[in-house]
Protein backbone atom coordinates (compact mmCIF):
# COMPACT_ATOMS: atom_id res chain seq x y z
CA UNK A 1 0.00 0.00 0.00
CA UNK A 2 1.18 3.49 -0.98
CA UNK A 3 1.84 5.87 2.08
CA UNK A 4 -1.58 7.84 3.07
CA UNK A 5 -3.43 6.00 0.96
CA UNK A 6 -7.04 5.40 2.66
CA UNK A 7 -7.97 1.70 3.63
CA UNK A 8 -11.34 -0.05 2.43
CA UNK A 9 -14.24 -0.39 4.43
CA UNK A 10 -15.61 -3.71 3.74
CA UNK A 11 -18.45 -2.75 1.88
CA UNK A 12 -16.29 -1.09 -1.05
CA UNK A 13 -14.79 -3.61 -3.89
CA UNK A 14 -13.07 -1.03 -5.88
CA UNK A 15 -11.88 2.60 -4.94
CA UNK A 16 -10.61 5.06 -7.36
CA UNK A 17 -8.71 8.33 -6.10
CA UNK A 18 -7.87 11.47 -7.81
CA UNK A 19 -6.87 8.97 -10.93
CA UNK A 20 -5.14 10.54 -13.84
CA UNK A 21 -4.82 9.25 -17.41
CA UNK A 22 -2.84 11.65 -19.75
CA UNK A 23 -1.75 11.04 -23.54
CA UNK A 24 1.41 12.45 -24.94
CA UNK A 25 1.16 13.27 -28.86
CA UNK A 26 2.26 15.50 -31.20
CA UNK A 27 -0.75 17.82 -30.19
CA UNK A 28 0.28 18.25 -26.81
CA UNK A 29 -0.95 16.49 -23.81
CA UNK A 30 -4.48 14.92 -23.52
CA UNK A 31 -5.80 14.51 -20.27
CA UNK A 32 -7.87 11.88 -21.06
CA UNK A 33 -8.90 10.91 -17.53
CA UNK A 34 -8.00 14.37 -14.61
CA UNK A 35 -8.79 13.24 -11.48
CA UNK A 36 -11.37 10.99 -11.31
CA UNK A 37 -12.83 9.89 -7.82
CA UNK A 38 -15.15 6.80 -7.80
CA UNK A 39 -16.21 3.95 -5.46
CA UNK A 40 -18.10 0.83 -6.51
CA UNK A 41 -20.15 -1.19 -3.54
CA UNK A 42 -19.52 -4.88 -3.48
CA UNK A 43 -22.36 -6.93 -5.47
CA UNK A 44 -24.22 -4.14 -6.70
CA UNK A 45 -23.89 -2.65 -10.47
CA UNK A 46 -22.51 1.09 -11.15
CA UNK A 47 -23.30 2.60 -14.24
CA UNK A 48 -20.51 5.10 -15.26
CA UNK A 49 -22.48 7.41 -18.24
CA UNK A 50 -21.50 10.09 -20.27
CA UNK A 51 -20.54 11.26 -24.26
CA UNK A 52 -18.05 9.95 -26.29
CA UNK A 53 -15.12 11.20 -25.69
CA UNK A 54 -15.17 11.85 -21.81
CA UNK A 55 -12.73 8.97 -20.81
CA UNK A 56 -15.24 6.28 -19.32
CA UNK A 57 -13.68 3.64 -21.92
CA UNK A 58 -9.99 4.83 -20.46
CA UNK A 59 -10.80 4.61 -16.58
CA UNK A 60 -11.81 1.06 -17.53
CA UNK A 61 -8.53 0.54 -18.94
CA UNK A 62 -6.89 2.02 -16.33
CA UNK A 63 -8.09 -0.33 -13.40
CA UNK A 64 -6.89 -3.54 -15.59
CA UNK A 65 -3.52 -1.68 -16.51
CA UNK A 66 -4.75 -1.78 -19.98
CA UNK A 67 -3.42 1.38 -20.90
CA UNK A 68 -1.20 1.86 -23.99
CA UNK A 69 1.59 3.87 -24.77
CA UNK A 70 1.54 7.02 -25.67
CA UNK A 71 -1.05 6.83 -22.65
CA UNK A 72 0.34 6.82 -18.70
CA UNK A 73 -1.37 6.72 -15.43
CA UNK A 74 0.77 10.01 -14.24
CA UNK A 75 -1.19 10.18 -10.33
CA UNK A 76 -3.88 8.38 -8.85
CA UNK A 77 -4.80 5.13 -6.63
CA UNK A 78 -6.90 1.81 -7.75
CA UNK A 79 -7.83 0.13 -4.55
CA UNK A 80 -9.02 -3.35 -5.07
CA UNK A 81 -10.53 -5.20 -1.79
CA UNK A 82 -10.75 -9.00 -2.58
CA UNK A 83 -12.90 -10.89 -0.49
CA UNK A 84 -9.74 -13.21 0.48
CA UNK A 85 -6.70 -11.55 0.84
CA UNK A 86 -5.35 -7.97 1.46
CA UNK A 87 -6.33 -4.77 -0.52
CA UNK A 88 -4.18 -4.39 -3.96
CA UNK A 89 -2.85 -0.56 -5.50
CA UNK A 90 -3.44 -1.59 -8.81
CA UNK A 91 -1.15 1.28 -10.01
CA UNK A 92 1.93 0.19 -7.94
CA UNK A 93 1.88 -3.33 -9.58
CA UNK A 94 4.49 -3.88 -12.67
CA UNK A 95 2.79 -4.25 -16.15
CA UNK A 96 4.88 -7.36 -16.81
CA UNK A 97 4.32 -9.17 -13.24
CA UNK A 98 2.67 -12.40 -12.64
CA UNK A 99 0.10 -11.15 -10.21
CA UNK A 100 -1.01 -8.59 -12.36
CA UNK A 101 -1.78 -11.48 -15.07
CA UNK A 102 -3.46 -13.39 -12.18
CA UNK A 103 -5.42 -10.90 -11.94
CA UNK A 104 -6.60 -9.52 -14.68
CA UNK A 105 -9.40 -12.68 -15.75
CA UNK A 106 -9.67 -13.87 -12.47
CA UNK A 107 -10.27 -11.38 -9.76
CA UNK A 108 -11.63 -8.44 -12.19
CA UNK A 109 -12.45 -8.87 -15.98
CA UNK A 110 -13.81 -7.13 -18.72
CA UNK A 111 -16.47 -7.15 -21.42
CA UNK A 112 -15.15 -5.65 -24.71
CA UNK A 113 -17.03 -3.21 -26.66
CA UNK A 114 -16.20 -4.64 -29.76
CA UNK A 115 -16.29 -9.05 -30.08
CA UNK A 116 -14.89 -9.53 -33.35
CA UNK A 117 -11.52 -7.37 -32.10
CA UNK A 118 -11.96 -9.14 -28.55
CA UNK A 119 -12.06 -12.54 -29.96
CA UNK A 120 -9.12 -14.06 -31.97
CA UNK A 121 -10.26 -15.53 -35.73
CA UNK A 122 -8.30 -18.09 -36.17
CA UNK A 123 -9.71 -19.91 -32.71
CA UNK A 124 -12.47 -21.87 -32.28
CA UNK A 125 -14.67 -20.66 -29.20
CA UNK A 126 -13.81 -23.74 -27.19
CA UNK A 127 -10.43 -22.90 -27.56
CA UNK A 128 -10.74 -19.13 -26.24
CA UNK A 129 -12.99 -19.97 -23.42
CA UNK A 130 -10.62 -23.52 -22.27
CA UNK A 131 -7.88 -20.86 -22.23
CA UNK A 132 -9.25 -18.22 -20.11
CA UNK A 133 -9.97 -21.42 -17.64
CA UNK A 134 -6.52 -22.86 -17.80
CA UNK A 135 -4.93 -19.28 -16.63
CA UNK A 136 -6.24 -19.40 -13.25
CA UNK A 137 -8.01 -22.72 -12.70
CA UNK A 138 -6.15 -26.02 -12.58
CA UNK A 139 -8.37 -28.82 -14.79
CA UNK A 140 -7.89 -31.31 -16.99
CA UNK A 141 -9.11 -30.51 -20.59
CA UNK A 142 -12.33 -32.58 -20.26
CA UNK A 143 -13.28 -30.54 -16.88
CA UNK A 144 -12.55 -26.86 -18.89
CA UNK A 145 -14.85 -28.31 -21.53
CA UNK A 146 -17.52 -28.88 -19.13
CA UNK A 147 -16.97 -25.32 -17.17
CA UNK A 148 -17.07 -23.56 -20.72
CA UNK A 149 -19.66 -25.41 -21.60
CA UNK A 150 -21.90 -24.60 -18.82
CA UNK A 151 -21.04 -21.37 -19.26
CA UNK A 152 -22.61 -21.29 -23.12
CA UNK A 153 -25.58 -22.59 -21.53
CA UNK A 154 -26.32 -20.17 -18.87
CA UNK A 155 -26.03 -17.02 -21.49
CA UNK A 156 -28.11 -18.21 -23.54
CA UNK A 157 -26.50 -19.68 -26.45
CA UNK A 158 -27.95 -22.66 -28.09
CA UNK A 159 -26.72 -25.82 -29.75
CA UNK A 160 -23.36 -24.91 -26.88
CA UNK A 161 -21.92 -28.66 -28.19
CA UNK A 162 -21.90 -27.11 -31.74
CA UNK A 163 -20.92 -23.42 -30.84
CA UNK A 164 -18.23 -24.54 -29.27
CA UNK A 165 -16.46 -25.94 -32.50
CA UNK A 166 -17.16 -22.77 -34.64
CA UNK A 167 -15.01 -19.25 -35.16
CA UNK A 168 -16.27 -15.79 -34.24
CA UNK A 169 -17.24 -15.27 -37.94
CA UNK A 170 -19.59 -17.84 -38.00
CA UNK A 171 -21.70 -16.30 -35.04
CA UNK A 172 -24.24 -13.49 -34.88
CA UNK A 173 -23.79 -10.09 -33.33
CA UNK A 174 -25.57 -11.36 -30.29
CA UNK A 175 -24.00 -14.62 -29.83
CA UNK A 176 -20.45 -13.44 -30.05
CA UNK A 177 -21.20 -10.73 -27.47
CA UNK A 178 -22.67 -13.74 -25.40
CA UNK A 179 -19.45 -15.63 -26.22
CA UNK A 180 -17.65 -12.28 -24.19
CA UNK A 181 -20.05 -12.53 -21.50
CA UNK A 182 -18.86 -16.30 -21.19
CA UNK A 183 -15.44 -15.34 -21.19
CA UNK A 184 -15.33 -12.66 -18.72
CA UNK A 185 -17.22 -14.38 -16.14
CA UNK A 186 -16.21 -18.35 -16.50
CA UNK A 187 -13.79 -18.09 -13.68
CA UNK A 188 -16.50 -15.88 -11.70
CA UNK A 189 -14.36 -13.03 -11.00
CA UNK A 190 -15.08 -10.47 -8.49
CA UNK A 191 -14.85 -7.63 -10.70
CA UNK A 192 -17.02 -7.23 -14.12
CA UNK A 193 -16.11 -4.04 -16.68
CA UNK A 194 -18.73 -3.43 -19.25
CA UNK A 195 -17.41 -1.59 -21.85
CA UNK A 196 -20.43 -0.19 -24.09
CA UNK A 197 -21.45 -4.04 -24.40
CA UNK A 198 -24.33 -3.51 -25.94
CA UNK A 199 -23.46 -0.56 -28.55
CA UNK A 200 -23.60 -2.95 -32.07
CA UNK A 201 -27.08 -4.66 -31.25
CA UNK A 202 -30.34 -3.96 -31.86
CA UNK A 203 -33.07 -3.43 -29.42
CA UNK A 204 -34.22 -6.40 -29.08
CA UNK A 205 -30.27 -8.11 -28.77
CA UNK A 206 -29.57 -5.48 -26.65
CA UNK A 207 -32.61 -6.30 -24.22
CA UNK A 208 -31.46 -9.85 -23.94
CA UNK A 209 -27.91 -9.62 -23.22
CA UNK A 210 -28.32 -6.64 -20.75
CA UNK A 211 -30.68 -9.64 -19.15
CA UNK A 212 -28.11 -11.88 -19.29
CA UNK A 213 -25.57 -9.74 -17.26
CA UNK A 214 -27.35 -8.78 -14.68
CA UNK A 215 -28.57 -12.14 -13.68
CA UNK A 216 -25.11 -13.78 -13.97
CA UNK A 217 -23.95 -10.46 -11.96
CA UNK A 218 -26.54 -11.72 -9.45
CA UNK A 219 -25.79 -15.09 -9.23
CA UNK A 220 -22.00 -14.57 -8.40
CA UNK A 221 -22.32 -11.61 -6.64
CA UNK A 222 -19.91 -10.10 -8.67
CA UNK A 223 -19.46 -6.08 -8.93
CA UNK A 224 -19.66 -4.35 -11.47
CA UNK A 225 -18.67 -1.38 -13.37
CA UNK A 226 -21.34 -0.52 -16.85
CA UNK A 227 -19.92 1.91 -19.21
CA UNK A 228 -22.48 3.41 -21.43
CA UNK A 229 -23.67 6.72 -23.23
CA UNK A 230 -27.42 5.30 -22.53
CA UNK A 231 -29.25 6.93 -19.30
CA UNK A 232 -31.74 4.02 -20.20
CA UNK A 233 -29.60 1.49 -19.83
CA UNK A 234 -28.47 2.74 -16.19
CA UNK A 235 -31.88 3.47 -14.81
CA UNK A 236 -32.71 -0.30 -15.88
CA UNK A 237 -29.43 -1.75 -14.94
CA UNK A 238 -27.73 0.27 -12.11
CA UNK A 239 -27.84 0.45 -8.42
CA UNK A 240 -25.61 3.42 -8.75
CA UNK A 241 -24.60 5.94 -11.56
CA UNK A 242 -21.89 8.27 -11.99
CA UNK A 243 -21.49 11.25 -14.50
CA UNK A 244 -18.76 11.53 -16.40
CA UNK A 245 -18.05 14.72 -18.22
CA UNK A 246 -13.92 15.91 -19.89
CA UNK A 247 -12.12 13.70 -18.11
CA UNK A 248 -13.83 14.00 -14.36
CA UNK A 249 -16.75 12.68 -12.79
CA UNK A 250 -19.47 15.15 -11.61
CA UNK A 251 -22.01 13.22 -9.92
CA UNK A 252 -22.37 10.15 -8.58
CA UNK A 253 -25.54 8.75 -6.81
CA UNK A 254 -28.31 6.25 -6.22
CA UNK A 255 -29.49 5.88 -9.72
CA UNK A 256 -33.45 6.44 -8.45
CA UNK A 257 -32.32 9.56 -6.70
CA UNK A 258 -30.27 11.06 -9.37
CA UNK A 259 -32.51 10.25 -12.15
CA UNK A 260 -35.56 12.08 -9.98
CA UNK A 261 -33.48 14.55 -8.68
CA UNK A 262 -30.21 15.74 -10.19
CA UNK A 263 -27.95 17.92 -8.74
CA UNK A 264 -24.97 19.14 -11.41
CA UNK A 265 -26.14 20.75 -14.37
CA UNK A 266 -24.54 18.42 -16.77
CA UNK A 267 -26.74 15.86 -15.48
CA UNK A 268 -30.07 18.07 -15.19
CA UNK A 269 -29.13 18.38 -18.96
CA UNK A 270 -28.85 15.02 -19.47
CA UNK A 271 -32.08 13.92 -18.07
CA UNK A 272 -33.72 16.47 -19.66
CA UNK A 273 -32.90 15.49 -23.02
CA UNK A 274 -34.59 12.17 -22.50
CA UNK A 275 -37.89 11.78 -25.02
CA UNK A 276 -39.46 9.59 -22.25
CA UNK A 277 -39.53 12.78 -20.20
CA UNK A 278 -40.90 15.62 -22.33
CA UNK A 279 -43.65 13.65 -24.29
CA UNK A 280 -45.58 16.80 -24.26
CA UNK A 281 -42.65 19.17 -26.01
CA UNK A 282 -42.30 19.43 -29.67
CA UNK A 283 -38.55 20.19 -29.38
CA UNK A 284 -35.99 18.23 -27.01
CA UNK A 285 -34.30 20.90 -25.05
CA UNK A 286 -30.28 20.37 -25.87
CA UNK A 287 -27.27 21.41 -23.83
CA UNK A 288 -25.54 24.64 -25.22
CA UNK A 289 -22.36 25.04 -26.84
CA UNK A 290 -20.18 21.57 -27.34
CA UNK A 291 -17.81 19.53 -25.56
CA UNK A 292 -14.28 20.76 -25.40
CA UNK A 293 -11.24 19.51 -26.94
CA UNK A 294 -9.37 17.72 -24.31
CA UNK A 295 -6.26 20.05 -25.40
CA UNK A 296 -8.02 22.65 -24.60
CA UNK A 297 -10.18 22.29 -21.25
CA UNK A 298 -10.92 26.19 -19.93
CA UNK A 299 -10.26 26.95 -16.18
CA UNK A 300 -12.23 25.92 -13.84
CA UNK A 301 -15.16 23.83 -13.88
CA UNK A 302 -14.65 22.50 -17.42
CA UNK A 303 -18.77 22.38 -17.95
CA UNK A 304 -19.08 26.47 -17.36
CA UNK A 305 -18.69 27.49 -20.77
CA UNK A 306 -22.15 25.38 -21.03
CA UNK A 307 -23.60 26.23 -17.67
CA UNK A 308 -27.23 27.96 -16.94
CA UNK A 309 -26.08 28.45 -13.76
CA UNK A 310 -22.53 30.11 -13.97
CA UNK A 311 -20.76 31.78 -10.97
CA UNK A 312 -18.82 34.20 -12.78
CA UNK A 313 -15.35 34.58 -11.41
CA UNK A 314 -15.34 31.19 -9.23
CA UNK A 315 -16.90 28.22 -11.53
CA UNK A 316 -14.77 30.29 -14.62
CA UNK A 317 -11.07 30.51 -12.51
CA UNK A 318 -8.53 28.51 -10.83
CA UNK A 319 -9.12 24.42 -10.39
CA UNK A 320 -12.18 22.38 -11.14
CA UNK A 321 -14.81 21.46 -7.95
CA UNK A 322 -13.93 18.60 -5.91
CA UNK A 323 -16.02 16.16 -5.92
CA UNK A 324 -17.81 16.22 -2.17
CA UNK A 325 -21.03 14.65 -0.45
CA UNK A 326 -23.00 17.56 -0.24
CA UNK A 327 -25.95 15.53 0.82
CA UNK A 328 -26.10 12.24 2.30
CA UNK A 329 -25.49 9.76 -0.66
CA UNK A 330 -24.89 12.32 -3.11
CA UNK A 331 -21.55 13.21 -4.56
CA UNK A 332 -21.48 16.27 -6.84
CA UNK A 333 -18.97 18.63 -8.21
CA UNK A 334 -20.08 22.44 -8.61
CA UNK A 335 -19.63 25.49 -6.84
CA UNK A 336 -23.58 26.65 -7.73
CA UNK A 337 -24.94 23.69 -5.95
CA UNK A 338 -22.71 24.15 -3.17
CA UNK A 339 -24.16 27.70 -2.78
CA UNK A 340 -27.94 26.47 -2.94
CA UNK A 341 -27.18 23.58 -0.66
Amino acid sequence: MKPGMTPYSEDILLNIVNLKVYFYTDEGEIRAVDGVNLTLKRGSILGLVGESGCGKSVTAYSILRLIQNPGRIVDGQILLNPRKGAPIEMTSLSLRSAQLHQLRGGLGSMIFQEPMTALSPVHTIENQLCEAIFIHQHVSRAEARKIAFKMLSRVGIPGPEIRMQQYPHELSGGMRQRILIAMALVCQPELLIADEPTTALDVTIQAQVLGVIKTLQRDFGTSALLITHDLGVVAQMADEAAVMYVGRIVEQAKVQLLMNNPLHPYSMGLLASLPARNLRRKKLPAIEGSVPALTEIPPGCPFHPRCAHLIPGKCDRGNPPALNELVPGRKVACYWREQCL
